[in-house]
């Protein structure tokens, strides 16, 4: 095998957490909800003591990124099939030659979007700029009477979803990445993603789980996704409302190319016209 797709291997383990055997499975014990074992929890970890519990699920699952919550050192939840997927899309438009930068909107602790600029780095790539979109505070909270099919989720309450923007920086830094060829956006969708109309992109990769989130990446970055690009749907299969917001835009605006499976919940096509 070459030495950039060893590398690539390599990065695909390491990101996953997938290079360590499971006697080294830990996963962080979220802050509980009650008061009582919540003020315990704040007295534990205020003396500098980390929770953690054994990963009951073992490692095999990870594969296809279906184990939740995950160690704290595995940087992505897509697992080695949304990795070798993502790897799929940027080679081919790299191949290929199809114009345009990539980008990830919800990036959770920067796994995918640091694969995406090892990808670069390895192909000696020097023209392309990978953008990392996301609130780094973790989901909003959903507006039901704008997008009733966002009605119910709780995800803007889970904490462990929010990873500050410094801590991701801090990931691209531990791999060698964090330089001129990578472009944080901080805030909201709907706030952040218009300034980036008009901007061509090669791969477009959406992992919003809500309809908004969906929906606002969709409408601001598809219209300049280049024609032989890519599009990525992390949450297609797992999410009812990220599939509703990708099949009511696909409606509207014409869409008919294929939709692609890519494992259990992640789907793709590419852009034909």
């Amino acid at each position: 095998m070459p030495a950039d797709q060893l590398y690539l291997e390599l990065m695909k383990r390491t990101l996953t957490y997938l290079i360590y055997g499971p006697e080294d499975e830990h996963v962080p014990v979220d802050r509980p909800r009650s008061p009582l074992k919540r003020l315990v929890f704040d007295l534990i970890t205020r003396r500098g003591i980390g929770l953690f519990r054994p990963q009951p699920k073992g490692v095999e699952v990870r594969f296809e990124g279906k184990d939740w919550p995950l160690p704290r050192l595995a940087l992505t939840a897509i697992g080695i099939t949304g990795l070798d997927n993502l790897q799929f899309c940027v080679e081919e438009v790299l191949r290929k030659q199809i114009p345009g930068d990539l980008i990830e909107t919800g990036v959770w602790r920067g796994g995918a979007s640091i694969f995406m600029r090892a990808i670069l780095a390895a192909h000696d790539v020097k023209d392309r700029t990978v953008y990392v979109a996301d609130s780094f505070e973790g989901l909003p909270k959903p507006n039901p009477e704008k997008y009733p099919a966002d009605t119910g989720y709780k995800l803007h309450t889970y904490d462990f979803l929010a990873v500050s923007l410094e801590r991701v920086k801090e990931n691209f830094s531990r791999y060698g990445l964090l330089d001129g060829q990578v472009c944080f956006l901080k805030g909201w969708f709907r706030d952040t993603l218009p300034s980036l109309k008009g901007r061509k992109w090669a791969v477009i990769r959406l992992d919003g789980d809500l309809y908004e989130s969906t929906w606002d990446a969709l409408v601001n970055l598809y219209p300049s996704l280049s024609v032989g690009g890519y599009v990525i749907i992390d949450d297609y299969g797992g999410i009812p409302a990220c599939r509703e917001a990708v099949e009511q835009y696909r409606r509207t605006n014409g869409i008919v190319e294929p939709i692609r499976p890519i494992d259990w919940g992640r789907v793709f096509w590419m852009r034909e016209e």
